[in-house]
């Protein structure tokens, strides 16, 4: 049987728009073992497809099919630790999961890169599979079934403050909001912050990260779904965060700080002023997503 622990992700961070993510240390966990029928669980209850359906079986027969291997059925137990539909990338788990664990089953017959690659391919864009699989922080771009990468670590100090509301958003609405064409104003404004966040994470030069979390290209269409989500905005700024953004799709709400007492504070402000938001305090994950034969 193969293990496959695989983090949480967070894509865009504000301006790097389907191009930026980072694993945060948060995981799911995933057993899975060739059968001669199909067999899916979840360990932590959640609702989830235990037939073709389900994602994880969905990514490991397509590695099947891309080695020509003919698979009969798979033994799949899933703990889902990662909040569901929420921007913090439990889809990406999922394919990684079953991408990974599927590879494994076989005997590695996919590299690393080719493993990136088809999660890219599967999900459409690299901004939370390739952090996931790599961790830490990770600007990639997909471009004809390939991903180009680079993974850096970032300053040690930062924490990642993740607001999770008690309602889901699917990407799919959320990106169905998305003009279709954007003035190069508007594309110039977040390519330079782009730039600007990634050079600031890496080298610790942390005062940029507020005007470099912001973005014209996704936010502002995404918030109409996301109710009390500029006043969570304004609340993370006003405890202090060094910037906010919505994680991936959303409703999720990520404050990068560098305050060691910031959680605790949010937390106590939180529960008396929006009480049907969850807050956790993470890091960033710089391992990336794990494969054992158990």
């Amino acid at each position: 049987m193969i293990r496959v622990t695989v983090p949480a992700t967070s894509a865009n961070m504000g301006s790097g728009f389907d191009t930026i993510g980072i694993a945060l240390s948060l995981s799911n966990e995933v057993l899975i073992d060739e059968n001669d029928h199909l067999d899916i669980s979840c360990k932590t209850g959640h609702n989830i497809h235990a037939d073709t359906r389900n994602l994880i079986f969905r990514c490991a027969r397509r590695v099947y099919d891309e080695v020509g291997k003919l698979l009969h059925g798979l033994t799949i137990v899933e703990s889902c630790n990662i909040p569901m539909t929420r921007g913090l990338g439990s889809s990406s788990a999922c394919t990684v999961a079953g991408v990974m664990g599927a590879n494994a089953l076989l005997k590695n017959p996919l590299n690393k890169q080719d493993v990136i690659d088809l999660c890219a391919v599967i999900e459409g864009h690299p901004d939370n599979s390739t952090p996931a699989i790599l961790g830490g922080f990770v600007a990639a771009l997909l471009e004809d079934g390939k991903v180009w990468q680079v993974r850096v670590p970032i300053a040690k100090r930062l924490q990642f403050c993740v607001f999770v509301p008690d309602f889901e958003l699917k990407t799919e609405k959320a990106r169905a909001a998305l003009p279709s064409l954007i003035s190069h104003k508007d594309a110039v404004f977040n390519l330079a912050r782009a730039a600007l966040l990634a050079g600031s994470l890496v080298s610790g030069d942390l005062h940029n990260i507020g005007v470099a979390t912001e973005d014209r290209l996704h936010q502002p269409y995404r918030f109409g779904f996301i109710p009390q989500g500029e006043e969570i905005m304004q609340a993370a700024r006003q405890l202090g965060a060094l910037g906010v953004y919505l994680s991936g799709a959303g409703p999720s709400i990520i404050a990068i700080v560098n305050d060691t007492t910031f959680g605790d504070r949010a937390s106590i402000h939180f529960a008396q002023h929006f009480p049907s938001w969850k807050v956790l305090t993470l890091e960033c994950d710089e391992v990336g997503a794990v494969v054992e034969i158990i």
